[in-house]
Parts: structure tokens; C-alpha cells; sequence
């Protein structure tokens, strides 16, 4: 497998929102026990965020105010999302200051990527100096405290940052392939690894695959058969490989791409969402097929409720271009099991399909014949016809009669929000 050796830092905020609001009281986040929550919601609230102090004490970043430990006092404050966000932005303009804006990648607003291959002579510093320089600069300029990670590519910046950065004093660790075999491998539970939730989790450890170890060493045409694109993704991860590069990134964004957005009528939570993502992927499929169109990059954003605020949007880039649902389902559902806090209540849902390709060809794998492959495109085209004549609501999967579907109800509706 082909291996890309760059300089890469992965970077992220200590708990970010709590962090902020302590420097904003002039407040140490290290000694000050801080909880960021809507408080009007009673003791069953969800945390934001919790101050360093308590994440040393065991306290989940991610919790209710109820399960936090009834002898440690703490200060609640509401959260303030202007605020981070203008804090973000100062530190991202601190990256600015060490490399340009194509060899930086936004991952969070408390984590970015940076490139800096091509910024090493210019400051006669090896990758940890400067990584070293960069945190001193971002404690000097806002008060806020970071860790980071540095690899030969995203994915070992990513976990060297994830698993080792915070053992260390300064805050710093660093990865290279050969240390994939004594760090990487040994690794259990798979979740603990950046790409790996608890529902492939279960998969995978169904399979015998316990470690991250076993993982590298799978057959890839099994992983293949099981997990489709993912399982060969999988293995390359498994072996720290990851051939993507942050300019990449920069050029897609510019590319022309479908996307389509739900705002809910209630709160959703976990599972219930899969539905929803479902057919907000008919929608698309449908799409890419009248337009003749394959993506290679396939983007899901969930905002939770605003009383509890944030959510996440992250993107997967595909080894191969395609228009299968199924396909694209189950990548929506990796983003969806990676990123997704667990009892968190979801009110948008949006979908972006980018790096789009013409189609002109059947994507066809060894474990498929022609013929499967024509009849699904054949029904695929006979079902868009139908709609296209009777109406959306015209022929409907059985799932739209559950109770969670919106199917029904926003084909009676413009259709949605498409860009």
C-alpha cells in the first residue's frame, strides 16, 4: 500500500467551551470547577462542556448534571455559542500565521489540521518545535490551552493527538509508521480508534476482530464483502495508512455537489434518525441518477436542539464513485455512529454529495454479476419514471408508514431545502 509522508498536526482545543469561559472570568480552567449547561432545565441537563478541573476528577464531558458526583461543587454558566465561535476564529487566525489557508483544514471548531511540509525551512523548525511554538502562541494570545498530535498523514496526527497527546506535559506526541505496530495495533476497544463507533465496534468483534491489530491483518477481499468500500478503508487505517491530503480538501469544497437539509418537526434521538437519513438519500440518489451524475465525497451534518446546541458536520471521501443508496447509507451511518453523542435530541439533518463524476459506466465488484447490477439500475430508473408521471407519494417503501418517516409529509411540500 502506497504511503504519503508529510508533516501533519492535528490540533484541538481542551475542553473548549469551558476553557473560554473561564478565561473570560479571568477564571484558571485547571483549578476552577466549571460546567457549561442550561441550568433552567433543571438537574437533568446536558453538559456542554466541563472545565479541565472536573475532567481530572472524572467528570464526562458529555453528561447530565445529575450524574456529576454530589460532593464536588461546581459552577454552572450558559453556554454562549457567539462566543466560542469568535474564539475559534482567533485561534484559526493564529494558524494563519504559520501556514496558508490551502494547507489548513477546519475539522471542528476546536480542532484543525495543519500542513506545515512545506513551512519547515522557512522557520528552521522541526515539526514538534513548531508545534511546540504554536501552542505557546495560542496560550500567550488567548489564554486557551491545546494538545496536538503530529503524523505522516491525517489519520496518525489524528491518533497520536486522540490517544497519547494528553499523557504528555506539553501536551505533544508524535507518530510514525513504525510506530503503528507497538501503538496502533495493541489497541482495544476498537472505538478508542478516530473512524470506529460502538455499532461497527459490534460488527467487527463479531468477525473475531478484537483489536486493531486483528483488523490489519484481515483478508481485504472479506472486509470487502462485509463492509463494502468502508472494509478497505478499514484496513488501510488499521495500518495507519491514509493517502488523503488537506489540499484536497480545499479544491472539493469548490466542486459542484448536491446536498439537501431537514429541519424537524421534533426531537429525535440514536436511532431514530436512520430513517430520516434514508430517505433524505432517496431524495439524492434520485438525483445523481437524472443527472447522470456519481459522487466521491459524501458529507452528513446532524444539529442537535437548540436548547442544547451544537452537532457536528464531517465528510468521507469514497475509494470509488457511486450512486448506490445502499452504499451511501451505510457511510452516512459510520459519520453518523463516529461523530453522534449518545441521547443527544437531533433537529436538522443535512446530506452533502460532492466531487460529482459522470456516469458512464455500471460499478460493478466481484461479488456482483452484470446482470444483478442492470436489474437494480433498471428498477432504479423505472421507479424515478413513476414518481416523475404519478407523483412522489405515488410509490413509497414500506418504511415511510412508520412513525418517524417525514417522507410523506414533505412530498406534499415544496420538497425540501436542495442547493
Amino acid at each position: 500500500m502506497e504511503k504519503i509522508n508529510r508533516h501533519i498536526l492535528c490540533i484541538d482545543l481542551k475542553s473548549f467551551f469551558a476553557s473560554v469561559e473561564c478565561v473570560e472570568r479571568g477564571l484558571d480552567p485547571f483549578t476552577t470547577p466549571l460546567v457549561v449547561a442550561n441550568k433552567n432545565q433543571g438537574n437533568g441537563a446536558i453538559t456542554l462542556a466541563v472545565s479541565p478541573y472536573l475532567k481530572q476528577k472524572g467528570i464526562a464531558g458529555r453528561t447530565r448534571l445529575y450524574n456529576i458526583p454530589k460532593n464536588i461543587k461546581y459552577t454552572i454558566v450558559p453556554p454562549r455559542m457567539r462566543l466560542y465561535i469568535q474564539k475559534s476564529k482567533e485561534v484559526v487566525q493564529i494558524y494563519s500565521d504559520f501556514v496558508s489557508f490551502e494547507d489548513l483544514h477546519i475539522y471542528s471548531i476546536d480542532e484543525c489540521f495543519l500542513d506545515v511540509t512545506d513551512y519547515l525551512n522557512y522557520f528552521r523548525k522541526t515539526d514538534y518545535e513548531l508545534a511546540q511554538e504554536i501552542l505557546k502562541t495560542i496560550e500567550e494570545k488567548t489564554g486557551l490551552t491545546a494538545t496536538c498530535g503530529i503524523g505522516p498523514n491525517l489519520l496518525l496526527a489524528k491518533l497520536s493527538m486522540d490517544i497519547e497527546a494528553k499523557k504528555y506535559k506539553n501536551g505533544i506526541a508524535k507518530w510514525n509508521y513504525e510506530d503503528v505496530p507497538k501503538k496502533l495495533w495493541p489497541i482495544t476497544p476498537l472505538s478508542k480508534v478516530w473512524g470506529i463507533g460502538p455499532r461497527l465496534e459490534k460488527r467487527l468483534n463479531n468477525l473475531g476482530i478484537k483489536t486493531i491489530g486483528d483488523l490489519a491483518k484481515q483478508n481485504k477481499e472479506l472486509l470487502k464483502k462485509k463492509f463494502g468500500i468502508i472494509g478497505l478503508e478499514l484496513l488501510e487505517h488499521a495500518n495507519g495508512i491514509d493517502n488523503s491530503r488537506i489540499r484536497d480538501f480545499q479544491k472539493e469544497v469548490k466542486e459542484k455537489s448536491f446536498s439537501h437539509s431537514q429541519v424537524l418537526f421534533k426531537d429525535y434521538y440514536n436511532e431514530e434518525i436512520y430513517l430520516i437519513i434514508k430517505e433524505m438519500l432517496e431524495v439524492l440518489t434520485k438525483r445523481l441518477r437524472l443527472e447522470k451524475k456519481e459522487t466521491c465525497l459524501v458529507g452528513l451534518g446532524i444539529s442537535y436542539s437548540k436548547n442544547v446546541g451544537g452537532g457536528f458536520f464531517h465528510s468521507q471521501k469514497l475509494i470509488e464513485a457511486t450512486d448506490e443508496e445502499e452504499i451511501l447509507y451505510s457511510i452516512c451511518l459510520t459519520i453518523f455512529d463516529k461523530f453522534y453523542e449518545e441521547n443527544m435530541p437531533i433537529r436538522k439533518v443535512s446530506i452533502n454529495l460532492g466531487s460529482l463524476h459522470e456516469k458512464n459506466h455500471l460499478q460493478l465488484n466481484i461479488f456482483e454479476s452484470f446482470e444483478q447490477k442492470q436489474e437494480q439500475a433498471k428498477i432504479a430508473s423505472a421507479i424515478d419514471q413513476v414518481h416523475e408521471r404519478f407523483g412522489k407519494n405515488s410509490i413509497l417503501k414500506a418504511s415511510s408508514l412508520l412513525e418517524n418517516s417525514t417522507i410523506k409529509t414533505r412530498n406534499h411540500q415544496i420538497g425540501g431545502h436542495h442547493e
